[in-house]
């Protein structure tokens, strides 16, 4: 398949380590500034029973679906390099590189689903939005 041997080694699987990190990091962060946000807008929903909050409590829980789905693909990523790794180490450089290509695949699962995951942010800042332009009830 490859028209030359690709050559890897314990570095290429370790550029991905920090790249990694700050993703996760990155990730949990928004979990928890949206579960958050959740527990807020669930609280003034149930004293004010305002429809435009359970519309904004259902993003949001879309989006930690997905956060969660984000999180689980670029762990699996994380686990592949470390499998990569320990093939190189135990000299199996064929099997090595179709697991640092599964990495990188589930990697970009993760991005697509980051890049969904803010497009469903938008939406909401849609319906914030839309409930402003009506103006005062």
């Amino acid at each position: 398949m490859f028209s030359h041997p690709m050559q890897i080694t314990f570095a290429t699987p370790a550029l991905l380590f920090p790249a990694i990190s700050l993703l996760l990091l990155a990730y949990t962060n928004k979990f928890l500034a949206i579960a958050n946000l959740i527990r807020n807008l669930h609280d003034r929903y149930e004293k004010e029973n305002q429809p435009i909050l359970r519309e904004q409590i259902v993003h949001l829980r879309k989006r930690l679906n997905l956060i969660r789905l984000m999180q689980a693909f670029a762990i699996g990523s994380f686990l592949m390099c470390f499998v990569c790794m320990f093939l190189l180490f135990w000299d199996k450089p064929a099997a090595a590189t179709w697991v640092f290509v599964c990495s990188l695949l589930l990697m970009i699962v993760s991005l697509v689903m980051s890049l969904t995951e803010i497009w469903i942010s938008a939406g909401a800042l849609r319906l914030l939005l839309k409930d402003f332009e009506k103006g005062p009830a």
